[in-house]
């Protein structure tokens, strides 16, 4: 896949560092604003992807309800399964003008799965995380890519969250996507999940050809300020074209509370998805 740049400089950005009246975005022209959902009328469906052997893996599917074609983007899920956050950020870059497919990780041990957002479901969730596998997980991203360039899609690129932000960014190490987009994703230095073993994740940096956002709280208890410097600092020393953000002030998952900094993190998605697809 081509890409061109976005003016990623390498950096590690504190938003700090940018007036409070107008967030620093890499464009700034007479482009509408993208808001909440974009310009699009979306449809939406639930769809079967082969992968591996067994039953096919279920994915959450929004597109332009226009003829396209446009850019895909995989959307890599948290904990909680293809829940509604999930789907609402699938709606989102839809309205935006893109093809956002949700597949269901958790299609071979619990398929189907929604987990409550509560102590329970994340108990839940972490037992499901540790039946995960790097082979398998990278198996089911590189079916969803396959789907969406044989739905039309020239350029792929994903978008992660909390765990999938994890995946997304194992993912970029490992296939030819346009950009990803990594929202808080943890656990990338250490051993601590199935997903970053053998070797921490992060470790495997050099191999990625995309364009990186890393968008991040600098309070997040699960990407700490220790991690995000070593994120930072393994992007940079392997010439990878890329951006950390840092909220200051912010924890972990502001996509779905916090709207100041979720609408600012959605401005730069939007201007990093459209400068690699468009």
């Amino acid at each position: 896949m081509n890409t061109r740049s976005t003016g990623l400089e390498g950096r590690t950005v504190s938003t700090a560092d940018e007036p409070a009246s107008k967030p620093t975005l890499w464009w700034d022209d007479h482009r509408p604003d993208p808001g909440a959902t974009g310009s699009y009328t979306i449809c939406t469906e639930r769809v079967g992807i082969p992968a591996g052997d067994g039953p096919p893996m279920g994915a959450y599917l929004a597109r332009p309800a226009v003829p396209g074609p446009f850019p895909g983007v995989v959307v890599a899920m948290e904990l909680f399964g293809v829940d509604a956050a999930v789907r609402d950020v699938c709606d989102r870059l839809a309205g935006l003008g893109f093809v956002a497919l949700a597949p269901d990780l958790h299609h071979r041990t619990a398929p189907g799965a929604e987990l409550p957002r509560d102590p329970a479901g994340r108990e839940r969730g972490f037992e499901l995380l540790e039946l995960m596998t790097r082979t398998a997980v990278l198996q089911d991203v590189r079916a969803c890519m396959d789907h969406l360039q044989a739905s039309g899609s020239e350029h792929v690129s994903m978008v992660g969250l909390s765990l999938g932000g994890h995946i997304a960014y194992l993912a970029a190490t490992e296939f030819d996507l346009a950009a990803v987009a990594v929202f808080y994703g943890g656990w990338l230095p250490t051993t601590d999940i199935s997903l970053s073993r053998p070797e921490p994740t992060l470790s495997l940096t050099p191999a990625i050809t995309g364009q990186v956002l890393f968008l991040v709280g600098e309070n997040d208890h699960v990407v700490p300020p220790g991690h995000q410097r070593e994120i930072a600092d393994a992007l940079r020393e392997a010439d990878i074209n890329h951006e950390v953000v840092v909220y200051p002030g912010i924890g972990h998952g502001f996509l779905s509370t916090d709207p100041a900094t979720a609408a600012d993190a959605w401005h730069r998605v939007h201007a990093l998805l459209t400068s690699v697809g468009a």
